[in-house]
């Protein structure tokens, strides 16, 4: 396809996808639950064909010297295909939320004021790697009453032609029209250059993958962008705190898996319960190959840690999100300073503190600037899914329009409606 090809083809990719928002906001809500179960039914049903169009990407991939993790996040295993097809049905089952009316409340005037819950349009959605994003981001898009426009890496493309292919298949048998999910078919960049720039057609772009995707979006986008750029977490241990239960919640928030936006990467200790707390957690780490970045208070603690892997922090580490067996620790006065250090360097995703005293959790709650903040709890908490949202198609730290995981919600508006008796304005 040469450029103006492409341009002409995410055009009529752009204007099908407008025509079928139309028709998806009228939707009602069983006939977005059968697509959404016959969409599981026809994945269980094509594992094997799945798999031998996901081969030739593994294979092309492996080819072309992708690195081992990269590989693993393209394979569709019969246990991912499951999950998805699961994930459609507890979408299915969930309240819908499209119609509905809040906050509805009578005037002086007579009239009585209210706000509807209504699709947002049409979302671009743009992501790397895992195949598996095709069916959870057409998922929520058909359970808002949304059209989107899917764009996957390139490396995964054989695998989401196969996937997108069935979620048209379940539209259409469930009388919804095809092109409310469409795949772009060609792999060539120019597509995504047309697609975040067609305001016509397209109400808000959703990039989801490493950071220069993320940047190059923002930057070059028409259209609004919900987005999050670093995942630089932190849990800040307080004085007074259960310093077992921080121990637990500190590994877990750090090592449960290394790479999620929701891992922790810095880790705030107290300085009345740094004497005792640090050396626990550092033998955790110590143990799990955790190399800790040390300001000098924390790292003269830790020194006395059999095995532990410690280095001087440098100014960098403090903004740093690793997504590595990586850890920043830093002691504090207390937690003013915790709110201040997080507020200058956190990337405002997540945040937790871990804490015996009442009112430093309810000032951390308020004064902590990020998209989730938590108390007593693990930073991998902040997740679609974990909230009971059934699905996110990503996570935003913008303050507008969605700011933490976006869920169905996410992919709404709210218009006003005003319902009257023939009142006119004096």
């Amino acid at each position: 396809m040469n450029a103006l090809n492409i341009a002409e083809y995410m055009q009529t990719l752009g204007a099908q996808a407008r025509q079928a928002s139309a028709r998806m906001a009228r939707a009602d809500a069983a006939t977005k639950a059968r697509a959404l179960r016959t969409l599981a039914t026809l994945l269980r049903a094509n594992v094997q064909a799945l798999q031998a169009d996901n081969a030739k990407d593994i294979e092309r991939a492996s080819a072309n010297g992708l690195s081992a993790p990269m590989v693993d996040r393209l394979k569709l295993t019969p246990k991912v295909i499951e999950t998805v097809a699961q994930g459609c049905e507890q979408l299915a089952t969930m309240p819908d939320v499209i119609g509905e009316i809040i906050g509805m409340k009578q005037q002086p005037s007579g009239i009585r004021v209210g706000q509807m819950r209504v699709p947002i349009g049409v979302f671009g959605m743009i992501f790397e790697s895992r195949p598996n994003v095709t069916i959870e981001a057409a998922s929520l898009s058909i359970k808002s009453g949304n059209a989107c426009i899917l764009r996957g890496g390139s490396e995964a493309i054989d695998s989401n032609k196969a996937l997108a292919k069935l979620v048209q298949q379940a539209l259409t048998d469930s009388g919804l029209p095809a092109e409310a999910v469409q795949l772009v078919q060609t792999t060539d960049r120019e597509a995504v250059g047309q697609l975040i720039a067609m305001p016509q057609h397209v109400d808000v772009i959703i990039p989801r993958g490493g950071k220069s995707l993320i940047e190059r979006i923002s930057r070059d986008a028409k259209v609004p962008v919900i987005k999050h750029l670093d995942g630089n977490c932190h849990t800040y241990v307080d004085d007074p705190c259960d310093i077992a239960m921080a121990v637990k919640v500190a590994d877990n928030a750090k090592t449960q898996k290394y790479s999620p936006c929701n891992a922790s990467e810095g880790l705030l200790v107290a300085r009345g319960v740094a004497a005792e707390f640090l050396p626990l957690i550092g033998a955790v780490y110590a143990a799990k190959g955790v190399e800790m970045r040390c300001d000098p208070e924390a790292r003269a603690i830790l020194a006395a840690v059999s095995g532990a892997n410690l280095q001087a922090a440098t100014e960098q580490d403090w903004s740093e999100e690793y997504l590595a067996p990586i850890i920043s620790i830093k002691v504090v006065a207390g937690v003013d300073e915790a709110i201040e250090h997080i507020n200058r360097y956190s990337s405002h995703h997540t945040d937790a503190i871990l804490t015996r005293d009442h009112m430093h959790a309810q000032r951390f709650l308020r004064e902590v600037d990020s998209a989730s903040v938590m108390v007593n709890a693990s930073t991998r908490f902040a997740d679609g899914f974990e909230f009971g949202l059934g699905a996110e198609i990503g996570i935003s730290t913008d303050k507008f329009h969605a700011r933490g995981p976006v869920g169905i919600e996410g992919l709404t508006s709210l218009k006003y409606v005003v319902l009257g008796q023939g009142e006119v304005r004096n």
